[in-house]
């Protein structure tokens, strides 16, 4: 075997697999904790999804949210495993959401979406959103930097034709369904009786719409998008998987080959 032939051939594979593990691993460091949509109306409903991965190669168990001012936070969506509490300032609005997990927590390789309500201002203003994400180790993420730094936090912008494709609306009769405002939840234990009622907000209000508004299909959309959030998870961090292994086989495989080469020359 030619020498100079091995070495190239060994260098190319490396690279494979040296290129295959950063992009695996690129993905995961350059998640950030996010709020979306990035867009939504004036005076909607708005059904906002924050999205924590969770980056160190410990478990995250703790999100606490800060609430903007300028938005009223009407529900969340109960997320088995996870205790919400919520905090009110002195005009008895909820300011602070967190979500603190009973056990286990958001794994390395993973994330977690939850999801929440919020009536948007009645005039056009950017919602931002702080987060504070928490690690088993008792070290903090403060995502509230700016646009460009290294922990930025998210930012809605709400206008009067900002919710474009946006599942929201402007129906005010939520008043009805529970609220977040009572201190603290187990979602474990409260899952159902939490998740009829807002079930029943839902389906209900949306057939009065129809019939008044005809605004249905808009709160139709947010709950399918808020179910669907459930499943994406173990999808995501099963492909992340999948690539690592196919990784870590290539790069043992590549090993293989050269010791294999470098013993046939010592017995020459």
């Amino acid at each position: 075997m030619n020498k100079n032939s091995f070495w190239t051939r060994f260098a190319a594979i490396a690279s494979a697999v040296t290129l295959t593990g950063m992009i695996v691993f690129t993905g995961v460091a350059s998640a950030h904790v996010t709020v979306k949509p990035a867009e939504s109306m004036t005076g909607a409903w708005e059904t906002y999804t924050m999205k924590v991965p969770s980056e160190k190669d410990i478990p995250t168990i703790k999100v606490t949210l800060k609430v903007p001012e300028n938005l009223s936070f009407k529900q969340y969506q109960p997320v088995p495993g996870w205790k919400v509490t919520t905090e009110k300032n002195d005009a008895g609005e909820v300011s602070t959401v967190t979500w603190e997990a009973e056990s286990g927590g958001i794994e390395a390789g993973q994330f977690q979406q939850f999801v929440f309500v919020g009536q948007n201002p009645d005039k056009d203003s950017d919602l931002v959103w702080d987060a504070f994400q928490y690690y088993s180790d008792g070290s903090i993420v403060q995502w509230t930097g700016d646009k460009g730094s290294d922990s930025p936090h998210s930012i809605t912008v709400v206008s009067k034709d900002g919710a474009t494709g946006a599942a929201a609306t402007t129906d005010h009769g939520h008043d009805s369904a529970g609220t977040a405002g009572s201190g603290t939840e187990s979602a474990t234990t409260g899952t159902e009786a939490t998740g009829s009622t807002e079930g029943m907000a839902t389906g209900t209000e949306a057939s009065a719409d129809t019939a008044t508004t005809g605004e249905t299909t808009d709160t139709m959309t947010a709950g399918n998008s808020a179910a669907a959030t459930t499943a994406a998870p173990a999808a995501n961090s099963g492909m992340q998987t999948a690539t690592l292994v196919i990784a870590i086989v290539a790069l043992i495989a590549a090993i293989g080959a050269w010791v294999t080469a470098a013993r046939k020359r010592g017995t020459k």
